[in-house]
């Protein structure tokens, strides 16, 4: 089986890491199903121009990971369109602060409804029309899967269990030749990380990335070609780990 004859389903690909995850797929031949929530505020046909510009194919389609009936269909999308599944990245997600106090049951039932919740349906309805040979891939966040945030614990809870989420996956999915990995992204530069309400801002990601090793935030594209790799046949040994793309953020010393 070569590259181009290779599908993937991609949540979130309507900006950020999956936006450059599906040019990048296309760049190597995988054909991509582009997953968009209809209440995002980026335009999915954007990618899908990126996509063509990179000689690749896709179709754009929308989904809610909070429903399963949804994902299910954004899953079969891909074999109705191309006649196969090979790649879930399950990348969608979103960020809200909340302080303790103020955390409601709603906002945290809200917030792992589609940060870890969405992740499980995602995984679950693409490995349902899988063959041996398949990979899955989650994003998770340096924060939770490596760090604490504060007036963020929803946020990193549901990051930190996808970690969990992964290595009972790819313990149970091995026997049927389905790999499945997680990536656990740095400060990167999306429409997340610069919403300056909810997360860092402009200022703050220029502040940071001060102090990263690598003297600066990361890209969505180096986030992308990480689960790229994954998902190809170059990691065909590798399951249930979680990769860390942060220039180095984790491992300096804070004065």
């Amino acid at each position: 089986m070569t590259a181009d004859t290779r599908v993937a389903v991609i949540t979130g690909a309507a900006s950020g890491i999956g936006r450059a995850l599906a040019v990048h797929y296309a760049k190597h031949g995988v054909r991509s199903v582009i997953g968009t929530f209809p209440g995002d505020p980026h335009d999915p046909e954007e990618t899908l121009r990126l996509v063509k510009d990179a000689g690749g194919q896709a179709v754009i389609h929308e989904v809610d990971v909070r429903s399963t009936p949804s994902v299910d269909a954004f899953a079969e999308r891909a074999v109705n369109e191309f006649g196969r599944l090979d790649y879930a990245v399950a990348n969608a997600g979103v960020l809200r602060n909340s302080s303790l106090g103020e955390m409601t049951d709603e906002r945290w039932d809200d917030m792992l409804d589609v940060d870890l919740t969405g992740v499980l349906r995602t995984l679950r309805a693409g490995s349902a029309q899988m063959t041996e040979g398949g990979a899955m891939v989650a994003v998770s966040s340096i924060a939770g899967g490596v760090y604490g945030w504060e007036e963020h614990a929803h946020y990193a809870a549901a990051k930190a269990g996808v970690l969990g989420l992964i290595r009972s996956v790819a313990a149970e999915l091995g026997p049927r030749g389905i790999r499945a990995n997680a990536v656990i992204p740095g400060l990167i530069e999306t429409p997340q990380s610069l919403d300056p309400v909810n997360s860092l801002g402009p200022e703050g990601l220029q502040r940071a990335g001060r102090d990263i090793p690598w003297g600066r935030v990361g890209r969505p594209e180096e986030v992308a070609s990480v689960i790229g790799f994954l998902t190809s046949d170059d990691a065909a040994y590798v399951t249930g780990q979680s990769v860390t793309v942060d220039g180095g953020l984790t491992i300096k010393m804070r004065a």
